[in-house]
């Protein structure tokens, strides 16, 4: 699985202005839904919510997977943002959070959810990674980043 296959260029953006991990999972959510006129921004909001409930996604050193699983979702959906300044998410390390990569799969997908879940936190694990895509100024750069 390549990032590129469920990360569409206009799911990214940088220099994102939230001030709590609510408004940047509703930012999230809006985005995901925006992508895919199938579901709505509550559906999604409420997919990442309930997951939320169930222990942060926050894997620590600013970096968050927030992710679920859709009930009537028919394919993976994934956006990502960069906070212009990072919020409390309750991530394990306590540390805010800035950079934010949500996923969103069909309820069935149990295999290539934490399939791609694998990728994505060995693609957050590099802190060359990390530090170009903090040091980014636009959404193009970033995709690029998250692509390669």
């Amino acid at each position: 699985m390549n990032i590129s296959e469920i990360l569409s260029p206009d799911c990214v953006f940088a220099d994102v202005d939230c001030h709590s991990k609510k408004d940047a999972l509703d930012t999230l959510a809006k985005t995901i839904a925006n992508s895919d006129n199938s579901i709505s921004q509550t559906e999604v909001f409420d997919c990442l919510i309930a997951r939320e409930r169930l222990g942060s996604t926050g894997l620590g050193k600013g970096i968050a997977i927030p992710h679920g699983r859709l009930k009537q979702g028919k394919k993976t959906l994934a956006a990502f943002i960069q906070l212009d300044e990072a919020v409390d998410y309750d991530a394990v390390d306590k540390a805010p959070v800035d950079l934010l990569f949500a996923l969103i799969v069909p309820e069935d997908s149990t295999e290539e959810h934490l399939q791609t879940l694998a990728k994505l936190a060995e693609k957050f694990s590099d802190t060359d990674t990390i530090r170009k895509l903090r040091r980014s100024n636009t959404a193009t750069e970033i995709y690029s980043i998250l692509t390669s």
